[in-house]
């Protein structure tokens, strides 16, 4: 049967571009005869849905009222951190409680509601599903595809993580927002004669913080390798000393820990079982005032880089990618992932949920004895080189 119906969501944080790809799609769409449906709250809205009423999970969408989203950051769709293999039953609506014999138990009280997000889906009579999110909303989409629903994944998060792509839409403002708020703060910083701490998001990869670090000259100290805390301090007060303002900065990733230590959570853990990080910019900062004995100022580059207008790079992936998306479909090819490989446009494979989020490759693209970038070697290779 060809294709008539597309659904679209978005899910886990919102990053700049999603509007763009949201625009994209309905626009694309619109020209090769397509309707559009935008499933509210990302994977919740597959999840909650009620069809006996007038839901809010459901929006039509068309050239009318997408025609100015693109102008705006986060996500028209809104989303949330939804699991629908892993749903806590203490959680959901009364409404769907008479449903709940149809689905698999994970383990007690969490159900897997493949089931009912299939009902839903061929309920609201849609051919295929556009999802755009991170690794974690991502992850349900070949079990989606498995079953017999055609799905395209669009990776976005200011992480960079997605196997199989080099770039993920939100990176690029992530970068150009984070390096303008460290070049507000040196001023401050260098005011104080300080230290500079700046924490990023960057849960199991350090790519934000990567290459944070390549454009500012900083430092950083990433996830995939554990830095010794002495050597890292000593490199600071070096720096410091070295430095005519004396000051010095450092930007380390929210997962990042170092030799011995462990990184600390709390909280419960979300639907895809992650818990909160503590704030490893405070704890290095307790570790330099009690071995060096320097004062610090510790800032958070978390939200702040999420949210807003997106930059040139962010809008153009995303419209690419939205377009790429309904040249697949119209072509019949779906199980797809919009990517950049080697520097290209591609489509390429779903990710595999069971390797994880993609990390940076350390012996190419971090210095370990100095806690920097490697600047070296660059020719012939793309701008975000991976050996995912």
């Amino acid at each position: 049967m060809p294709l008539r119906r597309i659904g679209i969501l978005t899910g886990g944080g919102d990053v700049p571009g999603l509007n763009a790809v949201i625009k994209g799609v309905v626009y694309r769409g619109a020209e090769l005869g397509f309707e559009v449906i935008g499933i509210r709250r990302g994977w919740e809205g597959l999840t909650h849905l009620d069809l006996s009423a007038q839901d809010k999970y459901v929006m039509a969408l068309n050239r009318s009222n997408t025609r100015t989203i693109d102008r705006t950051g986060g996500t028209f769709l809104h989303s949330s951190r939804t699991n629908p293999a892993r749903m806590k039953v203490e959680k959901l609506p009364l409404h769907v409680e008479p449903r709940l014999g149809e689905c698999r138990e994970v383990k007690p009280g969490v159900l897997d509601f493949s089931p009912i997000v299939l009902d839903n889906l061929q309920a609201l009579r849609i051919d295929a599903l556009i999802v755009i999110g991170g690794d974690d909303t991502l992850g349900y989409a070949p079990a989606l595809e498995s079953a017999g629903v055609p799905c395209i994944a669009i990776p976005k998060t200011m992480d960079n993580d997605v196997r199989n792509t080099e770039y993920c839409i939100g990176f690029s403002t992530a970068i150009t927002r984070a390096v303008a708020a460290i070049s507000r703060q040196r001023t401050t910083v260098g005011s104080h004669e300080r230290i500079g701490i700046f924490r990023i998001f960057g849960r199991d990869a350090g790519y934000t913080a990567l290459y944070t670090a390549y454009v500012t000259s900083i430092r950083c100290c990433i996830p995939e390798h554990r830095f010794d805390l002495h050597k890292l301090i000593d490199l600071l007060v070096t720096d410091k000393r070295n430095n005519p303002s004396n000051y010095s900065l450092v930007v380390i990733s929210e997962g990042a820990v170092w030799e011995g230590g462990e990184v600390q959570e709390y909280g419960e853990a979300d639907a895809f079982g992650h818990r909160r990080k503590l704030n490893i910019g405070e704890a290095l900062s307790e570790q330099v005032k009690k071995i060096a004995g320097e004062e610090t100022i510790v800032s958070d580059l978390t939200y702040d880089l999420r949210s807003g207008d997106p930059d040139f790079v962010d809008k153009m992936v995303a419209t690419t990618f939205a377009n790429m998306s309904l040249d697949c479909l119209a072509e019949g090819r779906h199980g797809r992932m919009m990517a950049l490989q080697n520097g290209c446009y591609v489509d390429a494979d779903l990710p595999d949920p069971a390797l994880g989020p993609r990390r940076v490759d350390v012996e190419t693209l971090y210095n370990v004895d100095r806690y920097r970038p490697n600047y070296t070697n660059k020719k012939g290779l793309p701008i975000f080189l991976t050996h995912a």
